[in-house]
C-alpha cells in the first residue's frame, strides 16, 4: 500500500484503485494510463514537481494531454519564474519515481496548483504513487485534502 493509499484511507475519501500492467517502453504514463483504463485524457492528471525562483517546490497537477504552462503556474503562486525541478530532488522531497508520483502521500506538503479543468470532471484519476497504479476521486476531495486551489495552468492548445 503506497503511502496515497493510506492518505486517502486516512482522510476518509472516496475513492477507487485501478492497476495495470505499465510498459516500460511508453513514451508517456498519463497517455499509458489513459490507455490502458479506457478513459478519456483529459480525466487523466499528471504531477508536476516545479521550482520557484526562490528556491522553494510546488506542485502542479493538470490533464496528461496537456502542457503547463510556466508563466500562468508562476501567477498561480505568486511568484515571477518557476522552472521544472530536478529528477533527483523530486524523488527525494517526494518519495516517489518519477512516473509514479502522486499529488497524495508526499514527504512534505508542497503548495498545489489543479488545474482548473479538474472542477468539470465528477473524478480524475492521479498516480498512486507507482507506475502503474492509479487512484480515482473527486476533485474537490483531491484540492481539499491537499489545500490546493485551482488554476488555469495549461497551455491553451488543449
Amino acid at each position: 500500500m503506497t503511502p496515497a493509499i493510506v492518505l486517502a484511507k486516512q482522510q476518509k475519501l472516496t475513492y477507487h484503485i485501478h492497476e495495470y500492467t505499465h510498459d516500460t517502453n511508453a513514451p508517456s504514463y498519463g497517455l499509458e494510463a489513459a490507455e490502458k483504463l479506457g478513459v478519456e485524457a483529459q480525466q487523466v492528471f499528471k504531477t508536476l514537481v516545479i521550482e520557484t525562483d526562490n528556491q522553494s517546490l510546488a506542485v502542479a497537477i493538470l490533464p496528461v494531454n496537456t502542457t503547463l504552462n510556466i508563466k500562468k503556474m508562476a501567477k498561480a503562486l505568486g511568484v515571477k519564474k518557476v522552472h521544472m525541478a530536478d529528477p533527483k530532488q523530486v524523488e527525494r522531497v517526494t518519495g516517489y519515481v518519477l512516473g509514479g508520483v502522486s499529488p497524495l502521500g508526499q514527504k512534505k506538503r508542497l503548495p498545489t496548483v489543479i488545474d482548473q479543468s479538474a472542477e468539470k470532471q465528477d473524478s480524475i484519476y492521479v498516480s498512486a504513487g507507482k507506475r502503474g497504479l492509479e487512484i480515482e476521486l473527486s476533485p474537490n476531495d483531491l484540492a481539499r485534502t491537499l489545500k490546493a486551489k485551482f488554476a488555469d495552468i495549461t497551455d491553451s492548445t488543449a
